[in-house]
């Protein structure tokens, strides 16, 4: 009955998800305050992570208020330009590098990633493709499917950025469960996906220190693990309550190596505690919840795939970066949603949200 007036007040009032409007802006305000601890209390990039924060909300404004079915007649160019950026940071003194890998546009201070919004570029292209096959996916149909996500996450492995290709498989895989894929399908492309990564390893494929990674994880007392051994020290060291915003040695003198980006979760347990660190976790799974429930309510396969992917997006995220900082999951590089420090993964996180806005506000019409 409650659920039922809430949802009614929400359709008549705002048209949006209430929820989905607040639980982002919640999560990055904590966000800004863990990447001002974690930066040693550094307002340079509190204050980045503010602008970032603004530009995210931005783009989930616009994205919530144009008619999700209009980004059907854009998924193919956006798709296009996505994929042209990804060749074109491949190339010699056009892309930025950092610690061996180049993923990124230098644009004065700021460093964009494409490969986060080819994230984004790819469900949509994806939801596009099984929207207009109503009736279902046939082989051929699905072939495509694979070539059209093959070809971005083959230039994201190789840049090389592990994870998001990670992330790109992963949500494919949810997508295809909500185009109503049979299960054997699914189950046969996740065998032939492990059969190619494996190859790719044994035909040293893979990067150095990715394999370093791996190995790291399988053997946690590895010097490669100083990175996921100092996160799951800080961790353990908030208890239950924490030591508090501003204290803890490990986060405020600065022990844990990338601590503002892939290992922000540490920052989390060691200050705010396991109690702090559940109701992050509580926080963030809400914002995927929320944007599951809004595609299994959405009237047509454009929105219900459309938030599969975003859910996956989302889940996996969060899924992954907290399992690299407690150690059973590799590292990969994968930013906490709305946590991390960084403008790209900022703001599609919150695009993906006002698209998911979209949908929940004309779910009913």
């Amino acid at each position: 009955m409650v659920t039922a007036s809430i949802d009614r007040f929400q359709q008549r009032i705002l048209g949006y998800d209430l929820w989905l409007l607040v639980a982002p802006v919640m999560a990055s305000a904590i966000g800004i305050v863990m990447v001002y601890t974690a930066g040693q209390n550094s307002m340079h990039y509190a204050s980045r992570q503010l602008l970032f924060s603004v530009l995210g909300l931005v783009a989930m404004a616009i994205f919530a208020s144009v008619d999700y079915h209009r980004l059907e007649q854009v998924a193919t160019p956006t798709y296009l330009t996505l994929l042209f950026g990804l060749v074109v940071i491949m190339i010699p003194g056009v892309g930025s590098s950092q610690l061996g890998a180049t993923r990124w546009f230098a644009v004065g201070p700021l460093l964009i990633q494409p490969s986060e919004f080819a994230v984004l570029g790819i469900i949509l292209a994806i939801s596009t493709y099984c929207a207009r096959r109503p009736d279902g996916l046939t082989w051929r149909d699905l072939s495509r499917v694979l070539l059209m996500t093959g070809i971005p996450m083959g230039l994201i492995f190789i840049q090389p950025d592990f994870g998001t290709a990670a992330i790109v498989f992963v949500t494919l895989f949810v997508m295809l469960v909500g185009a109503g894929v049979p299960m054997r399908v699914l189950l046969g492309l996740a065998l032939a996906t492990v059969l190619a990564v494996t190859a790719a390893f044994q035909f040293h494929l893979v990067k150095s220190y990715q394999v370093a990674r791996i190995t790291a994880f399988l053997h946690p007392n590895s010097p490669d693990n100083y990175n996921t051994l100092h996160s799951m020290t800080a961790i353990g060291a908030g208890g239950l309550f924490g030591a508090g915003i501003g204290h803890g040695a490990e986060t405020t003198l600065g022990f844990v190596p990338s601590q503002l980006t892939d290992f922000i979760f540490s920052a989390i347990g060691e200050q705010l505690g396991f109690i702090g660190s559940v109701a992050m976790l509580v926080l963030l799974g809400s914002i995927a919840w929320r944007v599951l429930l809004i595609g299994l309510a959405a009237r047509d396969v454009f929105g219900r795939v459309l938030c599969s992917g975003i859910f996956a997006f989302m889940a996996f995220s969060t899924f992954e970066n907290v399992g690299m900082g407690l150690g059973i999951m590799p590292v990969a590089g994968i930013p906490l949603p709305f946590i991390s420090y960084g403008g790209s993964a900022m703001i599609c996180f919150y695009a993906a949200c006002g698209i998911a806005l979209s949908i929940s506000r004309r779910r009913g019409r």
